[in-house]
């Protein structure tokens, strides 16, 4: 088992869950240092030598330091080939090929819309700032085309990069678990026969659901 791996960064965001939800389906082991981004403390010098653009997850193992939540889940599938999910990030060069194909569409062909919704319908509101309803009808436009996509490639197979969960699949699990249960256009996801089929089954992996634990603690018992 690994030691000394540290990530920075509160599990609520996006790109700091998908890199505990990698630790975890390779079984590697962690301390999550929490960082309070109200206070600013991603945007102080010690934090940004780690991470310069002073956003979440900062990554360290050892004396490596990463900042990109996709690439962070790459390095990790790499170094840690025997341990827990050993097919994350494919068994060969094809596989890998797949997978990183399918990593590509989600980063900037699923992410930018599922991003841009999840904003706009669940955290605007917490925040108090209006809801752009064009930027809203445009970007769920954009996904839907995205989904179109998904939807037949998921009949073909049982997950994005083949019949194995991947990194592929991996990576759309932040932002579909706020688009599906933090606002109101879930359906996008839970309506369409395959893509619902596959969010049902990635979304329940032990891992995931462990995240998710992360993000949402129990309270503390009373006195």
């Amino acid at each position: 088992m690994a030691t000394g791996v540290k990530v920075y960064g509160p599990p609520l965001s996006t790109a700091v869950s998908r890199v505990l939800s990698c630790l975890l389906e390779k079984d590697v082991q962690f301390q999550l240092i929490s960082i309070n981004m109200a206070k600013g403390e991603h945007k102080k010098a010690d934090f940004l030598k780690l991470q310069p653009f002073g956003q979440v997850p900062a990554f360290q193992d050892e004396s490596i330091s990463l900042f990109e939540s996709r690439a962070i889940c790459r390095y990790i599938s790499e170094k840690y080939p025997n341990q827990g999910n050993k097919g994350l990030y494919g068994m060969n060069l094809l596989e890998k090929a797949s997978i990183d194909q399918w990593l590509e569409a989600e980063g900037q062909s699923f992410s930018p819309p599922s991003s841009a919704l999840v904003f706009q319908l669940a955290f605007a509101p917490r925040m108090k700032i209006k809801q752009d309803d064009g930027l809203i009808k445009q970007n769920e436009e954009k996904l839907l085309k995205v989904l179109d996509v998904y939807e037949k490639r998921l009949g073909e197979s049982r997950y994005l990069a083949g019949d194995e969960f991947t990194l592929a699949d991996l990576s759309h699990l932040p932002n579909t678990q706020y688009l599906v249960n933090a606002t109101d256009r879930g359906e996008l996801i839970t309506s369409r026969k395959n893509v619902g089929r596959w969010w049902d089954e990635i979304s329940s992996r032990e891992s995931w659901k462990k995240v998710v634990e992360m993000q949402n603690p129990p309270p503390p018992p009373s006195a």
